[in-house]
This record gives structure tokens, C-alpha cells and sequence, in this order.
């Protein structure tokens, strides 16, 4: 259906917009530990609706079981292929879209790649005209023969809320509900107080201590995964290093906050032209009631709208407002600061190779066993 030309471009060109994950401070980044990074100018056209577009991503690729096979993933790419036009009327050219795309990049990715996985840059404000629109690209990848399919396991998050950070702090104070104000308020006059550390600070390797040691109980107390110690640094001084030289690259902070001698929680944020994100946190099990992450919070975003990005994303939460789901606090806490919510479609797969059927069934497998059965292990 769509014409699409593809040429492997520069990959070290700086760019500090659009989405992080396709800059390709962060990609490099993730080449770092364990990825493969490709650039690629693509064009693609759809003549009978007069449609014509240029865009430059950057797919990773990764090798699994010794190097048997490869999987190709491309983060926030594509969007829809038409503006002004409703998804629902594009879900058939959506699903050409993204099978055209993989069998375009096939030649320029290792031979033994899999598949590859798309997360598109496709949102909705409700979950169910998301739901809608991803049933309607099953039956359209049916009907079509195409080799699309939606998995069962997402890379980014798809839900998330985002913080319009172009009113004035005092707006956007105002857009937070009542209580969380007030808890902004009160871990202030607590005497909580918010430190902020990059890449560059002298005392780096105290502070990640403190942070990890932190993590390192919300992931026990939460049933979480997290990366090595050596990541996070890895990450802070990837940025602190590159704007020193100049580069206009995303800028990655930690923020901890303490009371007296007690750590109580922190977090680590990455600001860029367009976009602020709040990528991982932490916090401990006391002076709970002191509110610190609510400081926390807030004093990133006052930075990242001093920085000049345009929202500041939360990153991923629970799709609605279900009491019943396992991490409902955790949607109350972060659509209290005010954002507009956003649900994403989530990971789409183009098959290349017969063998993909059954890294589908090993991955979902792996899923279930970490999610269900060593969650509710760890919760007894």
C-alpha cells in the first residue's frame, strides 16, 4: 500500500526534541547496555490520498539465546498516518503503515531478526476508544493477511498523565487537587528538603548510594524489577559529561529528599525541549506522613518548566480509576498533580520469522511468572 524508501543515516547527530527515547542521546545510552543502535531516514508516501512524509528514527536491535535471534524495536514511531482525520478511520492504513515499515527496514537489520516492535505514537484521552481502535487493528491485520499483531506485553508504559508546564507555577498549582497542595505545602514547612544531584557533582557515588538503597526497598516492598546500580550512573553522567562538551542533549537529574538524617525518597527526571519525564522513583518507609514525594514532584516540574519543556509526563499508572486494581494508589498520586490523561496503544509486532510464534509464547510466559506468580510471593 505504502511506498516507503529507507537510508541509514548519522547516528551522532544531537537532537533534543521529540519524544527521549527517539533522541539519540538516548539511544546511544541504551547501546551502552546491551542494545544495537541504527539511524534511518524514512520516507514514505500514499499516493491516492495524497500523503507524503520524511521522518528519522532510531531502532535498536538486540540479540537473545547466544545470538540465535535478533529483535528489532522502534519506540514512539509512527503516528498515525493522517492529520485531522479520526483514528478510527485510519486503523486499515495504520496496520499497512507498520507491516510496509518492518519489511522496508528487513534488509538494513541483522538475518536473524525476529520481528519488529513498534511502540507508535498513537494516544486517545479514554481507554476505551484506545481499546476500540487496537481491536480494530486485529481484525484488520486479520482481514489484510498482514503480519501485525498486538502483544500482550508493552515496552513503554501506554498510560500515563502529562502536566501542561506553560502556565505559571501558580496555575499549575492550582490544577492540582486541594490536597495535593497542601501536602506540597506541608512537607515544605516540615522541613523536608530537596537535593539535586547530576552527573557532575562531587559527591555522586554517595548520593546513587542513597538512592539505590532506597530503591532497593521500594522494589521489595512493591514487587518491582530494577537495573544495576552502574545504570543509573551510567545515565547521570552520560548527560552531565555531554552538555559539558556543549551537545544539546536531554539534561538527567536526581532529586533526594531528606528530614533531619532520614533519606525518604528521590527521583530521577530527564528534561528535554519538548518533554520532562519522571523515569524512576523511590521511597522509604518512614516519616511517610511527612508528604516528600509530593515535594519531590513539584520541585521537578518547577525545573523542567525553568528548563523549557513543555509538559512533564508521570509515566505510566494504571489506565483507569479502578479501586480494585493492585496500584490504584499509585493512579490517585499522580493524577492529583492536575495532567491530562493519555492512553497509548501500546507494542505492535510485524513477524519476519517463523520462529517469532515462539519467542511470543516464551515472552508472555515470562510475564506471567514475574508478574502473578513472583509478585504474589513476594507479597506474603
Amino acid at each position: 500500500m505504502f511506498a516507503i524508501t529507507v537510508r541509514e543515516i548519522d547516528q551522532t547527530k544531537n537532537s533534543n526534541r521529540g519524544y527521549f527515547q527517539q533522541t539519540p542521546f538516548w539511544c546511544s545510552f541504551k547501546e551502552k547496555h546491551g542494545w544495537n543502535y541504527q539511524k534511518f531516514e524514512v520516507e514514505y508516501s500514499l499516493e491516492e490520498h495524497n500523503l507524503q512524509k520524511k521522518e528519522e528514527i532510531g531502532v535498536l536491535t538486540r540479540s537473545f539465546a547466544k545470538g540465535t535471534f535478533t529483535l528489532a524495536y522502534i519506540p514512539l514511531f509512527p503516528e498515525l498516518p493522517f492529520k485531522g482525520v479520526l483514528a478510527k478511520d485510519q486503523g486499515i492504513e495504520f496496520c499497512h503503515l507498520l507491516n510496509d515499515l518492518a519489511l522496508s527496514l528487513k534488509p538494513y537489520l541483522p538475518k536473524n531478526t525476529i520481528c519488529v516492535r513498534f511502540d507508535p505514537a498513537v494516544d486517545f484521552s479514554r481507554p476505551e476508544e484506545r481499546d476500540e481502535f487496537v481491536y480494530g487493528t486485529q481484525l484488520i491485520s486479520f482481514a489484510d493477511r498482514l503480519k501485525v499483531r498486538k502483544t500482550k506485553v508493552d515496552i513503554q508504559p501506554p498510560d500515563s498523565t502529562q502536566i501542561d508546564l506553560t502556565p505559571s507555577e501558580e496555575e499549575i498549582l492550582n490544577n492540582m487537587k486541594t490536597k495535593w497542595r497542601y501536602n506540597v505545602n506541608l512537607s515544605s514547612r516540615k522541613g523536608v528538603l530537596i537535593e539535586k544531584i547530576n552527573g557532575n557533582s562531587e559527591d555522586l557515588d554517595q548520593k546513587l548510594d542513597i538512592f539505590y538503597d532506597l530503591y532497593k526497598i521500594t522494589a521489595e516492598r512493591d514487587g518491582i524489577g530494577i537495573h544495576p546500580k552502574s545504570y543509573y550512573k551510567d545515565l547521570l553522567t552520560s548527560s552531565s559529561s555531554m552538555i559539558a562538551e556543549g551537545k544539546d542533549v536531554p539534561e538527567v537529574n536526581l532529586y533526594i529528599a531528606k528530614h533531619e538524617e532520614d533519606y525518604l525518597g528521590a527521583i530521577i527526571t530527564l528534561f528535554s525541549k519538548d518533554e520532562s519525564i519522571y523515569l524512576y522513583g523511590c521511597s522509604s518507609n518512614v516519616k511517610r506522613n511527612l508528604m516528600p514525594n509530593f515535594l519531590l514532584q513539584w520541585t521537578a516540574m518547577k525545573d523542567a518548566k525553568q528548563y523549557g519543556s513543555k509538559y512533564y509526563d508521570m509515566y505510566g499508572m494504571p489506565p483507569t480509576d479502578d479501586p480494585n486494581h493492585p496500584m490504584h494508589g499509585l493512579y490517585l498520586f499522580k493524577t492529583g498533580f492536575g495532567g491530562n490523561n493519555i492512553h497509548r496503544i501500546g507494542s505492535y509486532d510485524v513477524s519476519l520469522k517463523f520462529i517469532y510464534r515462539y519467542y511470543v509464547k516464551a515472552e508472555n510466559f515470562r510475564a506471567f511468572w514475574h508478574k502473578k506468580v513472583l509478585k504474589k510471593i513476594r507479597g506474603r
